[in-house]
């Protein structure tokens, strides 16, 4: 199976944020708190990593998006209800009031193309591709280079996967085993590692 996905780049909304630093009230969340919602306030990730959500009249998760450092989150980019913001790890964001957005634009034209890179990979065909190109995608994002190739550095669950793929936790098991044993994919206690090696072929077969 040959797979690839478009990387994701955040540094103009790092740097963005970075001149700013400093000049906004903070607050810290812990893993799994809800960060609030506010009309007026968009929040800017310092530190750490959120994922934004709804659910249907059953009660099933729908993830709408996953967001790390210098990202902007907030009420005011979304018109779904209901809606959350839940920490996947400690969180540090800043308060960013409506007087300083225009201030953000990196950022907010960031999270419109994260948005849109998601959810292409949602309606990818068969799983197995969607899966593989959403790993690609962590690793894009949230990954740090290491001797075996590329280590997603973000504790997600099997089911949070299944959330965010629309399949099931079961399915989601299953087909990162045989990555596994394919060998397409590594292991590091909790951690998942794409090799580059594995990353590179990919890209070269579609291209």
């Amino acid at each position: 199976m040959m797979y690839s996905t478009s990387p994701t780049s955040n540094s103009s909304a790092v740097s963005n944020s970075s001149a700013l630093s400093g000049q906004l009230p903070q607050q810290i969340f812990t893993r799994r708190e809800v960060i609030p919602l506010q009309n007026d306030v968009l929040w800017r990730i310092d530190r750490g990593a959120v994922r934004t959500l709804t659910w249907s009249e059953d009660g099933t998760f729908i993830t709408l998006g996953y967001w790390g450092l210098g990202d902007l989150i907030g009420y005011p980019l979304s018109r779904v209800k209901p809606y959350q913001i839940e920490c996947l790890t400690g969180v540090e964001v800043s308060i960013v009031p409506p007087h300083l957005w225009h201030q953000n634009i990196n950022a907010l034209l960031s999270h419109i193309q994260q948005a849109e890179d998601l959810l292409s990979i949602v309606h990818r065909k068969p799983i197995s591709l969607r899966l593989w190109q959403f790993l690609v995608w962590l690793s894009e994002k949230f990954g740090r280079d290491v001797d075996k190739g590329k280590l997603i550095d973000l504790n997600v669950t099997h089911q949070d996967i299944a959330e965010v793929l629309n399949t099931t936790r079961v399915t989601v098991t299953r087909l990162l085993q045989q990555l596994e044993e394919e060998g397409t994919v590594l292991r590091h206690k909790r951690r998942i590692i794409l090799p580059l090696a594995n990353i590179k072929n990919y890209s070269s077969a579609v291209c």
